[in-house]
C-alpha cells in the first residue's frame, strides 16, 4: 500500500458530492489492488478491460470492492487501508468468481454479496494476526468456499466454453495477464497493461516480462497447449513478480519468483481445488521465506511488502 493519497481524502467529505467521489475512487483502487495498483484510473482501467470481456463479471469486480469498502468501514476498520483500496481487492476477485463457477441468479447473487463480506473480514483478520503478507489469501479460501458451498446447493453452473484455438504465444502472453481475473481476452489483458503503466511503467514491464517467461516455461514443459492458448500459464507469475518487487526492489528476487512459480503452476491443479492464485501466494511465501532465511544467517535487509 502507498502513502501517496491526499490528505484531504482521510477528512470526512465536506459535500455529498465529495462522499460520493471519495467513495468511487476507493472502490476503484480496490480493483486495481489486485495488481498492487493503488490508483483508482488502473482500477476504472481495469473494470473496463473486464467489460470487454465479460460486462456481468466487470459489475460483479465493483461490487465486490464496493461490498469489501462498505464492510470495512461499517466496522471500524483501518482508515488509511480502506481509502488505499486494501478491503476491495479480495472481494473485487471473489465477486469475479461467483460469476464465473454460477449463472447469474437470485441464488448467486447472494451467494456473491455473503461471500464478498466474508473475504473482507477474512483479510482483516489474516492482516492483524499472521505476521506476513497474506496477498490473496481470503479470495482462495472465500473462492473454495464459495464454489463447494454453490456446488452442494446444486447451483446452475457455467459452461465451459471452447477456448481459443493455439494461435500465437503474443496472444497466449496478453491474455495470461487477462486471467489474473478469470478473463481469456487478449484485449482485456492489453487494457489490464496500460491501467498498470499509467500507474507505473515499471510494475507493467514486470507483468509483461513474467508472463512471457511463464508461457515461454509452459512451452518448454510441453504444458496443454490449449491451457497455454487460454494464459492459465501467465497469470500468477506476474502478481508473483510485483509482489517481490515491492518487497524488494531488484531483479533477483522477482526473476527468482517467476521461474519458481513455473513449476508450482503445473502442479498445483494436481490439487483437486481451483488453482485461483494459490500458486502465486505459495511461490511469493517462499522467496520471502528465503529472504527471511539470509537476513538470520548473514543479517542483510530487504524491503518492506506491501498487502
Amino acid at each position: 500500500m502507498k502513502n501517496g493519497i491526499n490528505e484531504m481524502e482521510h477528512a470526512l467529505p465536506s459535500s455529498p458530492m465529495a462522499t460520493v467521489i471519495a467513495a468511487v475512487k476507493t472502490v476503484f483502487r480496490g480493483v486495481g489492488q489486485v495488481f498492487f495498483q493503488e490508483n483508482a484510473l488502473t482500477g476504472a482501467c481495469f473494470t473496463l478491460g473486464i467489460a470487454l470481456s465479460s460486462p456481468p463479471m466487470a459489475v460483479a469486480a465493483v461490487v465486490g470492492s464496493a461490498i469489501g469498502a462498505a464492510t470495512a468501514r461499517a466496522l471500524n476498520f483501518d482508515r488509511s487501508a480502506l481509502l488505499a483500496g486494501v478491503y476491495g481487492f479480495n472481494s473485487a476477485l471473489v465477486g469475479i468468481a461467483a460469476l464465473f463457477f454460477f449463472q447469474l441468479g437470485a441464488a448467486s447473487i447472494t451467494l456473491l454479496v455473503l461471500s464478498c463480506v466474508a473475504a473482507t473480514l477474512l483479510a482483516r483478520l489474516a492482516q492483524r494476526y499472521v505476521p506476513f503478507p497474506t496477498y490473496t489469501l481470503a479470495f482462495i479460501l472465500t473462492t473454495w468456499a464459495l464454489y463447494f458451498l454453490g456446488v452442494a446447493l446444486d447451483l446452475p453452473q457455467v459452461e465451459a466454453v471452447a477456448g481459443p484455438k493455439t494461435d500465437s504465444l503474443l496472444a497466449a502472453i496478453v491474455r495470461g495477464v487477462g486471467q489474473v481475473k478469470f478473463q481469456a481476452n487478449a484485449g482485456t489483458g492489453l487494457l489490464f497493461l496500460l491501467g498498470i503503466a499509467l500507474n507505473n511503467w515499471r510494475h507493467a514491464v514486470w507483468v509483461l516480462m513474467a508472463s512471457i517467461l511463464s508461457v515461454l516455461g509452459a512451452v518448454f514443459h510441453n504444458a496443454p497447449t490449449e491451457g497455454i492458448a487460454l494464459g492459465l500459464y501467465g497469470y500468477n507469475a506476474p502478481l508473483t513478480a510485483l509482489a517481490l518487487f515491492l518487497w524488494r526492489p531488484s531483479l533477483i528476487a522477482p526473476l527468482l519468483g517467476i521461474l519458481l512459480s513455473i513449476p508450482i503452476t503445473e502442479y498445483v491443479p494436481m490439487l483437486g481445488l481451483p488453482a485461483l492464485t494459490v500458486p502465486f501466494v505459495l511461490t511469493t511465501w517462499l522467496v520471502l521465506a528465503l529472504g527471511w532465511l539470509e537476513r538470520r544467517l548473514f543479517g542483510s535487509t530487504g524491503g518492506t511488502s506491501s498487502p
